[in-house]
């Protein structure tokens, strides 16, 4: 008997059909012997709704009574399950974020988790039942709704996971695992049985949307194993022996194994939510950097890339991205807070661009990714505008029609489309 902990989106939780079918699902777990905690989301498009109505009152609206209307989707979630599952003739109790309870920071909208009670879900457990918790919510100190910002419900299952010592946590969502790249973007695009949290936690930060970032690193330090499962998928019935381990959906595990040097290249991620801004002529002296990127930290808004161009006559650009949301409030602090203080030329931006990435562990054996991937890229006659390394990753700004040639082609040139995995330079 296995404890298992999982998770269901808003589109798995979608109509009353597919509730249905997840209860079902659920169901057959707990009939093969094991305890099994459902954490669910809002039901699909409900928390868009929610938000919708607390705009049409004001444009900010109240951090405090925001999380306490729309955390109001998961309770409803959790009670059709809890109805569904309970028609099946199994036990079945569900509990919202306060009732389990999970404690919270009071930062709203984007609070994050300091404990769990789980008192209340191994009573339930120990008593035969399902247990169901609403996901992205908890409470603060003085009692008060919190939400962990969207995509939260991937982090309530994992901290679940963490603090009843599950043996694995399982994500459904609308695909089947984790693949080498975007399959809507190159059907060769191939599931990936395995993959370090280290590797995932990149690709989440890198665009791929798959899991939320904040559950990735939870899952790391606690080392929870992490499943990303399609909720639509029937072969998913409640086995947990050794082939299901190997052959179903994708493990996220802190394992590297014994062939993982052998993949150079677990995937390409790329994020189009990016934004290209250029400070051109500013004088080249120590403190720059920070006049320039102080005044855009205190605005909250975060960097990514960042590069400074060789000095011409004291002079130099200093370019940086940021998200393409935070693109026009940028160009206000820059032209506000920085330009004239610095004595900058101008300042440029564009929102054309994305990040193309490639991820793997494997890097850290193999001399040459970078070098293939510019060479490859350079045949595609493709222009790299910025340039930014890690031990496991490899990142380069483009511009933006040029995505999906770049993705194809360096999915290729990596051996990602090949089943030997092998790269079509000798030496990779």
């Amino acid at each position: 008997m296995a404890l298992i902990v999982q998770k269901y989106g808003g589109t798995s939780m979608g109509s009353i059909d597919r509730i249905k079918n997840v209860a079902k699902r659920v169901k057959r777990w707990h009939d093969n012997g094991h305890q099994v905690v459902v954490v669910v989301s809002a039901m699909s498009g409900e928390t868009n709704r929610l938000i919708d109505l607390a705009r049409q009152i004001s444009s900010q609206p109240d951090p405090r009574e925001y999380d306490q209307m729309v955390s109001t989707g998961e309770q409803v979630s959790i009670s059709l399950l809890a109805m569904a599952i309970k028609e099946l003739g199994i036990g079945a109790r569900s509990f919202t974020g306060r009732q389990v309870a999970i404690k919270t920071d009071n930062a709203h909208n984007k609070a994050r988790i300091e404990s769990i009670d789980d008192k209340n879900i191994r009573q339930q457990l120990d008593a035969g039942n399902i247990v169901i918790v609403a996901g992205f919510q908890g409470i603060d100190e003085e009692g008060n709704a919190t939400t962990l910002g969207r995509g939260g419900s991937d982090t309530t299952g994992v901290a679940i996971a963490a603090a009843l010592g599950a043996d694995e946590c399982q994500i459904y969502t609308d695909v089947d695992g984790v693949y080498t790249t975007d399959p809507r973007v190159t059907s060769k695009a191939k599931k990936l049985e395995k993959i370090t949290f280290e590797e995932m936690l990149e690709m989440a930060s890198l665009g791929s949307k798959i899991l939320q970032i904040r559950s990735v690193e939870f899952a790391g330090k606690y080392g929870v194993p992490l499943r990303v499962l399609s909720s639509f998928d029937e072969n998913n019935d409640g086995s947990f022996d050794q082939d299901f381990q190997d052959n179903v959906g994708t493990l996220i595990t802190i394992d590297e194994g014994d062939n993982m040097e052998q993949a150079i290249i677990s995937g390409i991620a790329f994020n189009r939510d990016e934004a290209k801004i250029v400070v051109r002529g500013v004088p080249d002296h120590p403190g720059i950097a920070s006049a320039i990127l102080s005044p855009i930290g205190r605005a909250n808004i975060e960097i990514d890339m960042i590069v400074q161009n060789l000095s011409t006559n004291g002079m130099t650009d200093f370019t940086f991205t940021v998200n393409r949301t935070d693109m026009e409030k940028t160009m206000k602090v820059l032209e506000n807070e920085v330009k004239d203080e610095i004595g900058a030329k101008e300042i440029l931006a564009n929102d054309e661009v994305v990040k193309v990435s490639l991820v793997g562990v494997g890097m850290r054996s193999h001399a040459g990714v970078a070098s293939l991937m510019f060479q490859t890229l350079a045949e595609n006659n493709i222009n790299i505008q910025m340039i930014s390394t890690s031990e496991i990753k490899v990142s380069v700004l483009i511009q933006e029609q040029y995505l999906e040639k770049a993705v194809r082609s360096l999915h290729t040139a990596f051996g990602l489309d090949r089943e030997d995995g092998e790269s079509k330079v000798a030496g990779l």
